[in-house]
């Protein structure tokens, strides 16, 4: 095996840096590859030297194993390290690595294909004994023959795609007669995601565990179980939180499903470090019964996960380190024995995406962010940085380690609570109310658990809220003004001052009027008058002190951190009225950038209320666009492929009380 010194990181955003990071520190030189959109990243900025790889698109730069590879040789990297996403998990692509005389960080080709088909994966695991739910994982893909199969497995059961990962391409059927939909969909996101639409059918649990055990695998025969982590809080699949260790595994079934994750790496010939995930029904484990082990294989990532931190701080081991470490050939340096679970860790995946408007992914350039101590911070993103929609949109994992459970949940809802990110929409108060609720805190919660607990809407934008707000602009006025006409920027003839304003917060608009005497502030609106004093970072209303973070847009516009609440506050009493854009009433228009997928309606079909009328992908994810009327399809004006910008018109269509009584 040759030896390297150069390292070349195939990825972008939070992932590159974590590699260029540990590979820096390790003494390797380190080569970044950017597309155009990330010409100016952190992650470029970081490595020693930096390689255009093409537009911004990742098909066709990120994703362009040519482009990569010419890459590696033109900046002199002598190993390749594919992060997570992207190429990582492409059998091809280390396959091209290892024929171009470089190293690959990462699993030989074939353990990749051969867990990269989950339904060969799934065949292979049954070999090696392995537990698995009743399933299909044949290669007959008709249609026909997986619905029969179907029905003998019975509901509920999860249709997946076979090529599939991170959620796409993957169905919940609780009703039979919703399969053939289920499949159809399924079908059209596993082609889109993967350019392949083979599918696997199983069993479903509706209130399983899903709880992974990480693997460490070296050249010479040593794999090493490292403990697991429980990721059961996901939304659509995706995970949400992550803890290491499980509070739902004990000492023992962390041995045995240690010992199945060993097995599963064994026999692929697995190299590196990976990941062999399970769904844990705790009610059906019985020690003493290997027929009912409780825990069901569902799937092998051949790469690093997202959520390796929690495990790196519980082991006190640098995956990254000794991913490198075996890819120089070197032999694992301790023993299972050895492996020992220091403590406990929790980690959240901040996103930029809109928890009010079903998760919807948001966009916009990064104003403020800035997280507390005592949480470790993995991001690829600062002030200035542009969320687009052309990657995934994580902002940053926030991770807590502690002795115990409680205290790391603790300290990382206190750090989600008191962090600023302003600029763009994100879920950090979605994050603090889960980390918030008894079923979590009490080690509860399952795959179901989004369904099962009533997380808290956003309250309402109240009097104390608004007055705050127009306080904490008042104030960036005055300094303003200060900085313009020091010791003028509040004198009046009158010793008093008012200043009327119209505030937009939210989507409400609000009059009030600031109004300050004798260096007292209060501020009035409607029937309400609230005493406030904004400060340097506190903004004092009525009795309380609230802490607060501001980024000043222009003199009517700010974005505000006020407490747990990220706001949005213009003053727009001086503004010109803005157009209207029509919404609804038979104009879809897409909520965000993305490619359409698939176009269910044509001119002159006729739809009801709740229709899928268009599919939508945007930031890996597929939206339903749906009729908000009844009525005729006057224009459709896009086609399955074609790409959309927020707000770009899908379909036209006429409401039947606009139609005339033939042609309804």
């Amino acid at each position: 095996m040759s030896g390297f010194d150069t390292l070349l990181v195939a990825n972008r955003g939070e992932i590159a840096v974590r590699i260029i990071r540990t590979a820096r520190d390790l003494g390797y030189r380190t080569i970044a590859i950017h597309s155009d959109a990330d010409a100016a990243a952190p992650h470029v900025r970081l490595a020693d030297d930096a390689v255009r790889v093409g537009p911004a698109p990742a098909a066709e730069s990120y994703l362009r194993i040519e482009h990569v590879l010419d890459a590696a040789v033109a900046s002199g990297a002598q190993a390749i390290h594919p992060g997570y996403g992207f190429l990582s998990e492409n059998a091809r692509f280390a396959q091209a690595v290892l024929d171009a005389g470089l190293v690959w960080v990462g699993p030989p080709p074939a353990a990749i294909e051969s867990m990269g088909d989950k339904a060969a994966a799934k065949r292979l695991m049954r070999d090696a004994g392995v537990p698995l739910l009743p399933g299909y994982q044949g290669v007959d893909q008709s249609d026909e023959l997986l619905l029969r199969e179907a029905e003998r497995i019975g509901v509920p059961l999860m249709v997946k795609a076979a090529a599939g990962g991170g959620g796409k391409g993957m169905r919940l059927v609780t009703d039979a007669a919703g399969l053939p939909d289920a499949i159809g969909a399924a079908r059209r996101e596993a082609a889109s995601a993967f350019g392949n639409d083979d599918l696997i059918i199983e069993r479903a649990l509706l209130r399983p565990r899903h709880v992974e055990i990480q693997v460490l695998a070296d050249h010479h025969g040593n794999v090493l179980s490292l403990g697991e982590r429980d990721c059961s809080i996901q939304r659509r699949h995706q995970k949400v939180v992550e803890e290491a260790p499980s509070p739902a595994v004990d000492a023992a079934l962390r041995s045995t499903m240690g010992r199945a994750a060993v097995d599963a790496a064994a026999a692929v010939g697995y190299v590196g470090a990976g990941t062999v995930e399970f769904l844990l029904d705790t009610d059906s484990v019985d020690p003493d019964d290997p027929s009912r082990p409780g825990f069901f294989f569902l799937e092998m990532n051949t790469r690093l996960q997202v959520e390796h931190p929690v495990t790196e701080l519980v082991t006190g081991l640098d995956l990254v380190e000794w991913q490198l470490r075996v890819a120089q050939g070197e032999a694992l340096g301790f023993t299972q024995d050895e492996v020992a679970i220091d403590g406990h860790a929790i980690e959240v995946r901040l996103y930029a995406e809109d928890p009010a408007n079903d998760f919807l992914p948001a966009s916009g350039t990064v104003a403020a962010f800035e997280v507390g101590e005592g949480v470790r911070v993995d991001t690829g993103v600062e002030v200035g940085s542009i969320v687009g929609a052309h990657y995934d949109p994580m902002i940053a994992k926030i991770i807590a380690h502690a002795p115990d459970r409680d205290t790391a949940r603790r300290r990382l809802r206190s750090a989600l609570a008191d962090a600023t990110v302003l600029g763009l929409t994100t879920n950090r108060a979605f994050l603090v109310d889960v980390l918030s609720q008894e079923l979590f805190a009490d080690g509860g919660a399952t795959t179901a658990f989004l369904d099962e607990v009533d997380l808290a809407a956003a309250d309402p934008v109240d009097a104390a809220t608004v007055a705050a707000a127009a306080a904490v602009m008042h104030r960036e006025r005055c300094l303003v003004a200060e900085r313009r006409t020091p010791g003028l920027s509040e004198w009046d003839s009158r010793g008093a001052r008012d200043v009327t304003m119209r505030l937009a917060v939210g989507d409400d608009l609000h009059d009030v009027v600031v109004h300050t005497h004798l260096g007292r502030t209060q501020v009035r609106l409607a029937d309400t008058v609230v005493a406030t004093d904004a400060q340097a970072d506190v903004v004092i209303v009525g009795d309380r002190r609230v802490p607060y973070r501001a980024v000043v847009r222009g003199q009517d516009h700010l974005l505000l951190r006020l407490g747990t609440r990220d706001l949005e506050v213009r003053d727009v009493l001086l503004a010109p009225p803005e157009d209207t854009v029509v919404r609804g009433e038979g104009i879809l228009l897409a909520p965000m950038h993305g490619g359409v997928t698939a176009v269910h309606v044509a001119p002159g079909d006729r739809v009801r209320l709740g229709d899928v009328v268009a599919v939508l992908e945007a930031m890996k994810m597929e939206h339903t666009m749906t009729a908000d009327v009844d009525g005729l399809v006057a224009e459709v004006c896009v086609s399955a492929g074609s790409q959309v910008a927020t707000d770009d018109v899908l379909v036209r269509i006429t409401p039947d009380e606009e139609l005339d009584d033939e042609e309804r």
